[in-house]
């Protein structure tokens, strides 16, 4: 017998959202050609598949952990990160060797700069200043800065006849050390330390009071609604992408802009859950979502990547130029400071919100 509580959470709107968001992406490939309209469909699907991902991972938290829910979270997006790049890097286009690097390290200034400031600001402006877990910042931090120079500033000076790129050899190391060093990171923060990663429970302002106990069964729905939510949101993504590079070519912006939106479109459901986390004075939880996408991204996307171009004999230059270099160490220069107070206001915001501008405006006007 089918237990009915479960088959009356199954039709519950945020169940049936990304099994819509499927049928309707099923049927879209059935057309010829996207117009205007599909494309406006596509966008509000997204948009409600982006809020649903976020419900089921907020579901799963309750139930098992919050540690442990944000860790969830950051790779389902990780997982749509690398499900788009190697979809796109597969259609072998003329700027297919540069899209990994492009798409991670936009995802590292959105996450760093953008979520951070989003989160300091509006956490800002409703508690004037919030409290946040130094040692677990400063771990976040420091994995994410030897990562980031692994992957995109050390490429620029190895003897490969490609600048910007690893040798097979290389690679291989690289992405061995990229994912020893996550696996310890994950360990750290759900085992052997997880108390720097935990929110101060005195200052949490819940905004829905509406709370029950999660039992298994709903944990597990959610578990699966989450899986066909990101892949709602990666197809859909995928769909708008042909209309993404038009409006790219239209407005003479560079290719690599493409990058940064297919980074910006993945992130949105950790963009959603940290601002929501620091609405609710849990700004260590909005650091765990923002800083540890930006680890996952790099830690799990760059090896796949990496190991794709091996099978493939396909280049992959990762060598960041030298503006998106002063960019990368500004913004590891300024988080040093901002994170390693324990305490955050508007302004440091305002700071990594300004970092966040100047990237976008050099990328689209260079």
């Amino acid at each position: 017998m089918v237990d009915k509580s479960l088959v009356k959470a199954f039709f519950k709107l945020p169940h049936l959202i990304p099994i819509i968001s499927i049928f309707i992406l099923v049927l879209s490939n059935s057309v010829p050609e996207i117009d205007f309209f599909h494309n406006i469909v596509a966008l509000i699907l997204l948009g409600l598949s982006v809020m649903t991902s976020v419900h089921h991972a907020e579901v799963i938290a309750h139930k098992i952990g919050e540690g442990l829910g944000t860790l969830i979270l950051a790779l389902s997006v990780t997982i749509i990160e690398v499900g788009l790049i190697l979809s796109l890097m597969g259609q072998k286009g003329p700027d297919s060797a540069i899209l990994a690097r492009d798409t991670v390290f936009a995802a590292v200034m959105i996450v760093s700069n953008g979520i951070v400031a989003l989160c300091l600001i509006l956490g800002g402006i409703k508690f004037r200043e919030q409290e946040f877990q130094v040692q677990g910042s400063k771990s976040l931090l420091v994995v994410l800065i030897a990562l980031s120079f692994l992957v995109f500033v050390l490429p620029n000076y190895t003897a490969t006849g490609l600048h910007g790129a690893f040798s097979p050899l290389q690679g291989i190391i690289i992405s061995i050390i990229s994912l020893v060093l996550y696996l310890l990171f994950i360990i750290f923060q759900t085992k052997t330390h997880k108390s720097y990663f935990e929110p101060s429970t005195s200052n949490i302002v819940v905004i829905e009071e509406s709370q029950h106990d999660i039992s298994k069964t709903e944990a597990w729905l959610s578990f699966v609604s989450l899986c066909i939510s990101l892949i709602a949101v990666i197809g859909l993504a995928k769909l708008l992408s042909p209309t993404i590079e038009a409006g790219v070519a239209a407005i003479g912006a560079p290719k690599s802009v493409v990058g940064l939106l297919i980074a910006a479109i993945v992130l949105l459901p950790e963009s959603w859950a940290a601002v929501r986390s620091a609405r609710e004075n849990r700004l260590q939880t909005s650091l765990n979502l923002a800083l540890g996408s930006g680890i996952a991204s790099i830690a799990l996307t760059i090896p796949v990547v990496i190991f794709y171009s091996i099978y493939t004999n396909t280049d992959v230059v990762l060598g960041l130029d030298p503006k998106n270099m002063t960019f990368l160490m500004m913004t590891f220069a300024v988080g040093i400071v901002t994170l390693g107070t324990g305490r955050s206001t508007l302004l440091q915001g305002a700071v990594h919100g300004g970092i966040l501008t100047a990237y976008f405006l050099m990328s689209f006007a260079p």
